[in-house]
């Protein structure tokens, strides 16, 4: 019987702050970036960079972020991810220089990487010895998720147009001191022996990276060059590199048999799909409010209050609900599709357009349609993983979800610039660009809606909301999708 902590609602607060400002970290920087690329000297197609080398390092090292979880402790690790993100911060914050912002960017990401699987350790370690109370800390802590990305789209606004962009750095700085001092209430989880794959590691990171940095290039060095066609290949190479290493050393940071979970192959493509849509959209609609409607920082962070409002109020309100009626399936497939038709109304902004006709309406549809999909994927990629594998199938989804971000940011930030998203002061080419980009993400998403719907197992839903292994699927057969 496992033992029941008295502090671990206190402790679930902890961990809650945690996934709060990684994702804040996500969002906070979406109203700087105009303001960062003007003093540190970004151009229009560098700039994603701010973004990138932050999930770049979070998603590329989830897997060893969990993985040194289990091997030296949850509380140790947890309290090392937040040292590193504080570190992080403050490079990014005094950052005089475009790289040394990305390099302070990209520490962040392995703070990131470092807290969040360890908060989920710790998470099923306080509650797992009731279900019930595991659905309700699992639906708090989900809740931290657009709690975080709301605040930091206003905080962002606020820093930005009252104090100065590295505020919005600086903040982690006594949040994070709070935050270490609070992981006493945290408990102990006991470190074991075992191997560190630190090749596998480096070969999914640099991979990852090099992907990125073929695709941010390609509009420059042209698409058929030998530059990219390297780096591409090279980058597939790398990634190879990681599958054969996993299978081939005894402790993996992800053992392949993990894909043989019910649906957790189709659900990460949903995953990565979405964030190859929704993070573009949230960056692209960020440059359009300032750089076309001329919106400071306050009023663009301001513009995009509704939507995440939503986000947090239906997520922790409704999705839940939902899921537990209908099963994960309808809901992803129809939110992807959802966010797709909100992407098709933005793509019809104008040099001219404004928020309220423009933007607003279809900024609400593109939300409800993130938020009917995020929750059901997420629980659905962990649903039929056993206990003790349930760390590693949420790694594999948090990172699939921010190779899709990268990736899909990277290759519509190509795209926008190719249509004259670049031309800064030129308002007809910049809103081509930025609509370019929307249709696109459309695309994206209108693809993983029907994916889902083609490829993904129904399976029935209990009155938790969580799935149930489908009654046919023996306990040998092979169930990825």
């Amino acid at each position: 019987m496992p033992t029941v902590s008295p502090r671990r609602w206190w402790a679930l607060a902890v961990l809650a702050t945690a996934q709060f400002m990684v994702i804040m970290d996500t969002s906070i920087i979406g109203v700087a970036l105009p303001e960062m690329q003007k003093d540190l000297g970004f151009s229009q197609g560098e700039l994603q960079w701010v973004f990138n080398a932050y999930v770049i390092a979070f998603g590329g090292l989830l897997l060893l972020g969990g993985r040194l979880s289990d091997l030296l402790g949850a509380r140790r690790v947890f309290t090392v991810g937040w040292t590193v993100l504080i570190g992080g911060s403050i490079v990014a914050a005094a950052a005089q220089t475009a790289w040394v912002e990305v390099a302070g960017r990209a520490v962040q990401g392995v703070g990131g990487a470092l807290i969040a699987p360890a908060a989920m350790t710790l998470l099923m370690t306080l509650f797992a010895h009731d279900p019930k109370e595991l659905g309700k800390a699992m639906a708090l802590y989900g809740a931290a998720a657009p709690a975080g990305g709301t605040a930091g789209v206003f905080l962002g606004g606020v820093f930005t147009e009252w104090l100065s962009w590295p505020w919005i750095f600086i903040i982690y700085v006594p949040i994070g001191v709070v935050t270490l001092a609070a992981t006493k209430l945290l408990p102990v989880v006991e470190s074991r022996r075992g191997a560190i794959d630190a090749l596998g590691a480096a070969a999914v990171t640099a991979g990852l990276a090099l992907a990125v940095f073929a695709v941010v290039r390609a509009p420059e060095t042209g698409w058929g060059s030998t530059e990219t066609v390297l780096e591409l290949l090279g980058a597939a190479a790398l990634l190879v590199l990681f599958f054969v290493i996993q299978k081939s050393v005894r402790q993996p940071l992800m053992p392949l048999g993990i894909w043989r979970v019910p649906r957790l192959g189709s659900a990460n493509l949903a995953m990565m799909l979405l964030g190859a849509a929704w993070i573009p959209m949230w960056y692209f609609l960020n440059l359009y409010l300032q750089q076309v409607l001329g919106y400071g920082a306050f009023a663009s962070g301001a513009a995009l209050l509704p939507m995440t409002l939503l986000l947090m109020v239906f997520m922790t309100a409704v999705t839940a609900r939902l899921l537990g009626r209908f099963g994960a399936k309808p809901l992803i497939g129809g939110g992807l599709l959802v966010l797709a038709l909100g992407l098709v109304w933005l793509s019809a902004v104008e040099p001219s357009g404004s928020f309220v006709v423009d933007v607003l309406p279809a900024s609400l549809v593109a939300a409800l349609g993130m938020s009917l999909a995020y929750i059901p994927a997420m629980m659905a990629a962990m649903a039929g993983a056993p206990q003790e594998q349930a760390g590693l199938a949420s790694g594999i989804v948090n990172t699939t979800y921010q190779v899709g971000s990268a990736l899909g940011l990277a290759a519509l930030t190509a795209l926008a610039t190719s249509q004259g998203a670049g031309r800064l002061g030129d308002l007809p080419a910049l809103t081509d660009g930025f609509s370019a980009a929307f249709t696109a993400a459309a695309v994206i998403a209108a693809v993983g809606g029907l994916i889902t719907l083609l490829v993904m197992r129904t399976e029935k839903a209990s009155a938790a909301g969580r799935q149930e292994q489908p009654e046919h699927a023996g306990p040998g057969e092979q169930v990825g999708v």
